[in-house]
């Protein structure tokens, strides 16, 4: 079907993951059996990617465009420790004014290539006072404070179900392997809380109050849209988040997004060492 002629709705989207997995199978052999979302500044891994092509988004029909600072915005097809990898370096984010379909129909077009496991990457402000800046914390669970959800519109049961249970978004498995690795490469590592925010402004004393009072150990402005559509869609799904910065509502200071970059640019290659180690357990 052309492109031009599928609508832009909810009903259309199957066709469209399938237009955009066909464009990838035009440019690249590759089957991943784990997709990986490189978050701000965490783009470092590709350089231990065997890779087997390279694919702009702009060259894939329906995929929105990176438009910020730090996300390169391709689609590298290849080889990490030994396995069949697809790694997005850079997302998408509802600040950027796309739609939270946007958002996420990556994800969606990485499964149908077909990824089982979604390894999910994101710089994220530490509430918890225990983090120190570029600490590695595995996401525990999350907390969606978006006001917004990628499956709310009609739904294609193609796709996965109406209601898909949240009980345990992110694998416990996956958490154990990932630990286990950390302990093998000498890498600290924490267990946290999530939770997501849709920015693009930084928060408030009392919004990082708030979010400590509910349990929040990080916050960001990403990474639930995406693991609220893998879990639709039956993946197994690792998130991990590098403190850029302190969130102290107490002793609160202007940040500089180039620090945070340039925190993430550091801690990462710390990540890119813990994210290969654990790719060859999956």
């Amino acid at each position: 079907m052309p492109m031009k002629r599928i609508k832009k709705s909810q009903n259309g989207l199957l066709e469209r993951v399938r237009v955009g997995a066909r464009a990838i199978r035009k440019r690249s052999k590759i089957v991943p059996e784990v997709a990986i979302i490189l978050g701000t500044g965490l783009g470092n891994l590709t350089k231990r990617i065997k890779k087997e092509s390279e694919i702009e988004y702009r060259e894939i029909p329906f995929f929105p465009v990176s438009t910020v600072e730090s996300h390169a915005g391709k689609l590298i097809m290849g080889t990490l420790a030994g396995k069949k990898v697809a790694v997005m370096e850079g997302r998408f984010h509802y600040y950027e004014g796309y739609s939270m379909q946007d958002v996420t129909f990556p994800v969606r077009v990485l499964k149908e290539l077909g990824a089982k496991v979604l390894v999910v990457s994101n710089a994220a402000g530490g509430l918890n006072l225990s983090f120190r800046k570029g600490e590695i914390v595995l996401i525990d669970d999350h907390i969606n404070l978006m006001g917004v959800n990628p499956l709310i519109g009609p739904n294609d049961e193609r796709l996965g179900p109406r209601f898909p249970d949240m009980c345990a978004p992110y694998s416990e498995r996956l958490k154990q392997i990932a630990e286990d690795a950390a302990g093998l490469e000498k890498l600290p590592v924490r267990r946290g809380v999530y939770a997501a925010v849709t920015g693009p402004n930084l928060e408030t004393r009392a919004e990082y109050r708030m979010m400590r009072l509910m349990g929040a150990d990080l916050v960001g402005m990403s990474t639930v849209p995406e693991v609220i559509v893998a879990v639709q869609m039956g993946m197994e799904v690792l998130g991990l988040s590098i403190v850029t910065d302190l969130c102290d509502p107490d002793h609160l200071e202007p940040v500089d997004i180039k620090e945070i970059i340039k925190t993430a640019n550091e801690a990462g290659l710390k990540l890119d060492k813990l994210l290969e180690a654990s790719v060859k357990k999956f």
